[in-house]
Formats: C-alpha cells, structure tokens, sequence
C-alpha cells in the first residue's frame, strides 16, 4: 500500500541518494519494479552526469535484501512478523516507560545523512520539543560537522558561502583532504573542465597520493595532522607580503590580530612548517605564492580535514585565510565544504546535530523558546545533547536506556565499532528504523525493526553541497508494509499523545512547516531562511524546482552566494578569526603500534554498501577489502604483496589483502570503510578507529589511527560463485559480493583439497558435478551444472596463485547459457569471447584487458580510448586509471 507520494509511467525527476553533489537522476519506471537511470541535464549540479555509483541506482532497486514487514524479537532473539499497530503501539509504551522512570534524557535518536529533510524535521521536533530528549544526532558527525563547527565559530553561522559554479570560474581550486576524483567525481570532471577550457590550476593537499593528485598541477604530501600549521603559514606569509586586505578585515572580521600572533607561534616561517608538514621548503613557497598571487581560487575540503581530532581548527585555519583576503561570497572565489552525504546539509537545517535546534538555531535562551512558541512544545529541551560517540558510551555505561537508529549502521561506521554494536546490544529497548533485513547493526538485536521507504519510494527534499535543496520523488510503489520515515515517527508520535501536532498530510506539509520555522523572527539575523516556501500546497511541493538558500520570502529565487556584503552572523554581523591549538596528532605512533592507518572511500561503493553491494558492476573494481602499504613498509614488517595482513589496534583487529602503493607514505596505512561482517570475514574498519573526538566539534579521528600490521598466511585462495548463499569452512578469510546471477565469494583458506570437494558434494551432490582434482598441487575446481547450465563454480589453487574468475563469472551471469565444453570452463577459458579482465571503468563495463588492446593497438590518450571504447567518458573517476594503463603500454614497448 503506498503513501501519497505521486507515480507516474513516464521520466520522473529526482536525485541522487549518494554523496552531497546532490546530482538530478531521470527515473523511468519499468513496470516491473524497475526502472532505467539517466542524469537530469538540466539540474545545475551535475548538468546530466553521473558517476558510477548513480549510473548503478537501477540495478539496486530489487526487494531481495529488503525488509518488507515490521518485526519484533523473541525470546529465542529471532524475529516475528507482527502488525504496524501492534509495533508502533509497543515502541510508544517503551518510550513511555523509560522516561517515566528514566526521564527523558535516557532516550536517544540517531539519524542519518540518507534521511529526507522531512523525516528528520518530525524526528529533532519529537525528540527534543514533545519528549524533551536533546540526545538528537547523525552519522554526519563523522562526515561534516568539524566544517559546522568552524562556521559558526567563524562565521556565527553554519554558511557554505559559495556554489559550484565557482569551480568553473576559479583561476586556482585547492583540494585539501579530497579525493574528489573517486568521492566527487562529477565536481572533479567540472574542475577538469576549468582546467582543459580557462588554465585553472589544481593543486592537492593530501597525505596519500590519490586518484585526484594524478590529475594535479601541483601536489604536495604533506604529514598526518599537519594541514593546519601549513594554512597557518600561509596566514603569515599574507600577512608579510602585505597581501592582506585590510580594508576588508577592519569593516567585516574581527580577531585578525589574535590569529595573525596564533599563526606566527605556529608557523613562523617557512622552515617552521617544512618541519611540521614534512615538505621541501621551496614546495611551501611555490604553493604560497600561486596562492596569494591568484585572487580567484576556491579551497574546497573533505572529510581529511574534517575527521580529525582538530578538525575544527583545520577549517579555521583555510576560514581565516580566506577572511584575511577577502576572498569569499564573490564568484570563483572562496572556502568550500565537500559534504559527504546526500543530506548531511539538511539534516544540519532541520537540528539534526545534538548541539543545534532546528533552522540553524542553537540553544541560547531565546532560540529556545522561539522554538518551543512555534511547535507549542510541552518539554523542550534546554541543554545540548550527546554527540555520536559520546551516545554510545552513555549508552555502555547505561546513562542511555532507549535508541531509536534510523538509515544508518551504526555498528560498522562508529568508531571502536565494537564497543559500539556491544552498548546498542545492551539497551533496554533498542529500535531500528530499516529498510534492509540484515545489516551488522541488525545484528546486534534491535527490540523491533521498522520497515522503512527506500530510494526510488521516499518523497521529500534534500539538500547538497551548495545549499541547493532539490526533491527527491517517488517512482516505485512502497512494497509490503513498508512505510515512510516520516509516517513512522508521527504514528509514534500520536501514540505518545502529540497526534495534534503531527498530523500532517503528507512530506509537503511538513516541509512546509519546516520553511515557516526558518523565517519565524527571522529578519535576516539567521542564514536559514527559506520563508518563501512556507506557503507551498501540494502540487507547488510536488513541482519544486531546485534552488539554492537562502530563499526568503522577497527572493524566491534563492541564493547563490553569501557573504559578497561582508555581513556575516557573528557579533556585529562580522566573521571572528579563531586562534588555533597547536597542531598534532591525537595519539602519536608506539612501538606497539607504529605505523598511522587512514580510512576512506573506494572509487564505485559508498558507505556499508547496503546499497551499491547490490550491484554486481559496482562490486567488481576492487571486489575484495584491501590495505594499501607503501613497498618499504612491505619489506620491513615481512608482508608479501598480494597476501593478507592482520592490522590491529588498541580497540580492534582486521584482515585485509595486501595491496603495494608508492602513493601512500613510509609509516602510514590506507583501508577502505566499505566493509562489514555481511560483506568480509573481518574487515570493519571501524573496530580498529580510535574514538578520540575534537573538542569543538565532537567529530572523531579517523585518518590517524596507530595500528600494528604482521603478515597472516593460508594455504589456499580461491572463489565460489552460487545461485545463493555459500558457507565456507571455519577460519576461512572471504570477502562476499555481487556478481550477476547470484553472489560471489574471494576465498583464502587452510582446509584441504579433499575438506573443500567433499563440501561442494555435500552442497550440491556428486552427480551434479565436474570436477578436476589435484591434491599433491594443491588445485581443485568444480563445476555445477544443471541441464547444461553452470549454477555454482568453486576454484581453488595454492596460496599466490588464486584462479581468476573473470570468464568464468561471465559465463555464470547468464543463467540461459548453456555449457558447450566443460573442460574449457574449468581451465577458466571461454574459447568463444575474449577475457575482458578487472573491470576499469565500472559506467561502461570496460575491463582491464580491452583498455590495454587498444593502447597497444594504437591509442595515445585516455580521450582516444574514450572515443573507441566509452570509458571514461561519463563520470571519468576511471580517467586517472586509464592514463596509468597507458603510461604502462608505453614503457613496455619502450623497454
């Protein structure tokens, strides 16, 4: 049964659910609970692009993995199907009960950047309006909120100042922290562009040589932690080149004296930061003066900056900067945030942090009740709530009694993840808004599981990178008895006893609500004002056009820049640049643990995977979690490239594929996010990440965790490919993925030829099988075959020789193909076609093998390949891959 959000068989605009580009995807229905993916040409974020995560968003859409049915724990910890009444009525009477005994600060919410700005609008305001818990937060705390910190600290409000459009106007872009190439990739290609058509220059600030430094004019690998003493120094450099605005700062900025001192204590010169930063002195000078001598460059950051224990002194350090030039609110120029999720920015607008009330108010007397007058809210909350991890441990040490997670896995995500899925475990009533069945935060027993709307379902607004608040529309039906977040929470709500003040008609409601708030005793004293649309019906709603905010009621055509007028929201309506602490690293390297672990995002999976673990094209760039080391640190700590490491820190273990890459440092580590207990034997990188948090912000350090790494060994590597499901022995390493027709598993093992035969015989019985068998070479491959059909293959071959499966994957992802030769299938050959490889460009399906022909065959440039084979063409997160492929072809005919 589906909610009121509106259908229809032709294209359907909607956005992005991925990172906070925001990008416009065309949607058009197939009837069959599919549909065919486009970019929307005319949204002004990605003007019809999308990378390959977005091209992808179809083959996600099925309901395989869905959570179609409220379910409640048994005693037996397994689930009952039950009723909506019957789930909302219990979860209602469990918030009743703990804040009858508790109060109702032992109640917590936690949210996500994946939620519409409507769902989190009625969470913040029953939570901390009609409960009276300010225990409200996200999972963006780990993504944005050192950047919310900075901005208001500096600012007095949390303000992107500028747009995308300047990153086609700068004559200079600055990437601190950001691999934009593989995390941003369409805001990448438009920096290419400047490049290729204006000559801007691109200059990456980044301790790991990324897929975006490949792409750079300039690149400098500058230390774990240091990104503040280098920005510091370039304050100072300003400041004695005389290249300070000081008109400006007088009539806008106060505090420029204070940070100017800060920054020379820091930095005092140019050997002073070549020290802290690791850099050669004349990079610094180089990088300075292309800074102070273009006054069109936009500095744009990510989450190097932000994860990071002096995150918010890291943005404050590239603010003041910018103050201190002038440089901001005025086109191609200025700071720039990189949001991570689709809608971080949004959840930021409605309160969604625990230290903001709702339309960017905190929790000063009077915004207190300005808030309390305009919901009639019976016990507002009147203190500042836990941060992300702070919640956890309150709710370790049984502070907090009751969690209500809503689109996010927490579990795998948080950092010392494992303390976190243990205090979840141990709530008294424990509940999870989902629309997946199982995930590693479901793992952890939630009392009930709510079925949630997914993408291609939800109905409502988010907001990117830019402030463009765009709607994300339904074009599927909600399937079972799944229901919108949104309906969720004001059922609960009703049952609490707040049904007059949730009873809205639909997500155009609420939003409309949420304008009303934002100009509410506005007059302009608040960044957030978008009072023009307090007075939008449905069919208004349903036609929103995109549009940046500000957009108050005498400019409903919204809002580009901000700040061009010097009138910021501080005191006096002037910036304030902030003093920094002196810049390091939250805990420093032992002889423990020596070496630093950064974490991050692969090219084609976001987040736990949840989602683009469903797409089996996605899945086949880098198929299983590996751990980048530099090749010194490979011969030092007795590692084999290509084998397996076993990292470990003061809170947690992992074992990863060893992958050797001259882009990271001597010293330092890099591991993907991605994986989790549904997707890896043991890969969640959150259990080895130090809760350690800034003190502003409350954003933890996740890019400079000390680790241990030892080399961990087995004897055998293989794959399974299986129509569903298949266990692997006991102690085996795996690492599970989508592939088309079934599920896929990269397997090391220590059982025995004969332990693995006679599982396959168990699995599927010997009649079904052709095997080939060589026990004193230690190989074994299977085939599975049913009326001529392939339906499961296993291959395995000692340790350093694992099988590739390449072909025979393609022949497994046709369910209809009929095997002519089995001998040929079990040598993994497909004597009709041609082995395309490891997949390169995930947009087009171009593998390795076809990229390499060409080259070899006459191509000169990655443009050259993109005309003859398509890729790199569409998102170009591939491009930098693809010019690595060439510059290899043209050394080997050199050679």
């Amino acid at each position: 049964m589906r909610h009121d959000a509106p259908l229809a068989p032709t294209v359907v605009r909607t956005t992005c659910p991925y990172c906070g580009v925001g990008c416009g995807v065309l949607a058009t229905p197939d009837g069959l609970g599919g549909a065919a993916i486009a970019g929307d040409a005319d949204h002004p974020a990605n003007r019809g692009r999308l990378c390959s995560k977005g091209s992808a968003l179809g083959e996600t859409l099925g309901l395989g993995s869905r959570v179609l049915h409220p379910l409640k724990r048994n005693a037996a910890g397994s689930y009952d199907r039950v009723g909506w009444d019957e789930a909302l009525d219990a979860v209602a009477a469990g918030l009743k009960a703990i804040a009858a005994e508790h109060g109702p600060e032992a109640i917590a919410f936690y949210l996500s950047g994946q939620l519409l700005t409507e769902d989190y609008y009625v969470a913040n305001k029953l939570a901390k309006g009609f409960i009276g818990s300010p225990h409200v937060d996200t999972n963006s705390r780990l993504c944005m909120s050192s950047t919310v910190a900075a901005q208001r600290r500096v600012f007095g409000s949390d303000t992107v100042p500028g747009a995308y459009k300047d990153l086609d106007s700068a004559d200079l872009i600055v990437l601190v922290g950001s691999n934009t190439a593989w995390c941003h990739p369409i805001l990448f290609r438009r920096m290419q562009d400047n490049r290729r058509e204006r000559g801007a220059r691109l200059v990456v600030l980044d301790p790991r040589v990324t897929a975006t430094a490949e792409d750079a004019d300039m690149v400098l690998t500058l230390k774990p932690g240091s990104d503040a003493a280098l920005f510091a120094g370039l304050l100072v450099h300003l400041a004695d080149r005389g290249l300070v605005d000081r008109t400006y700062v007088t009539r806008h900025v106060t505090g420029f004296d204070e940070a100017l001192a800060n920054a020379r204590e820091i930095a005092p010169d140019i050997e002073a930061v070549s020290t802290a930063t690791g850099l050669p002195a004349e990079r610094i000078a180089a990088f300075y003066e292309l800074w102070a001598s273009t006054p069109h460059v936009v500095t744009a950051w990510s989450q190097g900056v932000n994860q990071s224990a002096q995150g918010t002194d890291k943005v404050a350090a590239i603010l003041n900067c910018h103050l201190a030039t002038g440089r901001i609110g005025r086109p191609g120029c200025g700071p720039f945030s990189l949001t991570g999720q689709p809608n971080a920015m949004g959840g930021r607008e409605v309160g969604g942090l625990a230290n903001m009330l709702a339309a960017h108010m905190g929790y000063g007397a009077e915004e207190m009740d300005r808030v309390r007058r305009f919901w009639q809210a019976p016990n507002m909350a009147r203190r500042e709530g836990l941060k992300a991890v702070q919640m956890l441990e309150a709710a370790a040490e049984g502070r907090l009694r009751a969690m209500w997670v809503m689109a996010t896995n927490p579990a795998v995500s948080l950092p010392d993840a494992d303390r976190a899925r243990a205090a979840l475990a141990g709530l008294d009533l424990f509940v999870v808004s989902e629309n997946v069945l199982s995930n590693d935060t479901l793992a952890a027993k939630p009392h009930y599981i709510l079925p949630a709307a997914a993408w291609g379902e939800k109905d409502g607004t988010v907001t990117n990178s830019e402030r463009r608040i765009s709607r994300q529309r339904a074009f599927l039906p909600l399937p079972g008895d799944v229901k919108p977040d949104w309906w969720i929470i004001c059922e609960v709500a009703k049952r609490l006893g707040f049904g007059a003040t949730f009873a809205y008609a639909g997500p155009h409601a609420i939003y409309a609500e949420h304008a009303a708030l934002s100009a509410f005793e506005n007059d302009g004293t608040r960044d957030f004002d978008i009072g023009a649309h307090a007075g939008l019906d449905k069919v208004a709603y349903d036609g929103l056009r995109p549009v940046q905010w500000p957009v108050p009621a005498y400019r409903p055509q919204g809002t580009a820049r901000l700040f061009g007028d010097g009138n910021f929201f501080g005191p006096e309506r002037r910036a304030q640049m902030r003093p920094l602490a002196a810049p390091k690293l939250a805990t420093a390297t032992s002889e423990a643990f020596p070496l630093l672990l950064n974490t991050g995002r692969v090219r084609d999976h976001w987040h736990t995977m949840t989602r683009t673990g469903l797409s089996p094209r996605l899945s086949a760039h880098i198929a299983e979690p590996p751990v980048y080391v530099h090749p010194a640190d490979i011969l030092r700590f007795g590692l084999a490239e290509g084998g397996f490491a076993r990292l470990a820190s003061a809170h947690g273990t992992a074992v990863l594929r060893i992958v050797a890459d001259q882009g990271v440092a001597e010293g330092a580590l890099f591991a993907p996010i991605h994986w989790s207990e549904e997707t890896a034997s043991n890969a969640r990188i959150g259990a080895l990440t130090q809760p350690i948090c800034d003190p502003f912000s409350g954003q933890p350090e996740m890019k400079a965790t000390p680790v241990s790494i030892a080399p961990i060994a087995y004897r055998f590597e293989g794959f399974v490919l299986s129509r569903e499901p298949f266990a692997l022995p006991a102690g085996s390493w795996w690492a599970r993925l989508a592939v088309q027709g079934g599920e896929g598993r990269l397997f090391a093992t220590d059982a025995p030829v004969d332990a693995m035969a006679a599982l396959m015989r168990e699995r599927f019985g010997a009649d079904e099988l052709t095997e080939l068998i060589d026990c004193d070479g230690g190989s074994y491959r299977c085939a599975v075959l049913q009326e001529g059909r392939l339906v499961a293959a296993l291959f395995l071959a000692p340790a350093g020789r694992a099988p590739l499966w390449d072909m025979v994957k393609a022949v497994f992802a046709d369910p209809a193909a009929t095997v002519e030769s089995r001998l040929a299938l079990l040598s993994g050959r497909n004597p009709g076609g041609a082995d395309p490889g490891p997949t390169v460009c995930a947009c087009f399906g171009v593998g390795l093998n076809a990229i390499r022909a060409a080259f070899e065959a006459g191509a000169a440039t990655a443009e050259e390949i993109g005309v003859q084979l398509k890729a790199g063409t569409n998102c170009g997160s591939c491009l930098p891959e693809i010019r690595r492929i060439g510059a290899q072809a043209r050394a080997s005919e050199a050679a």
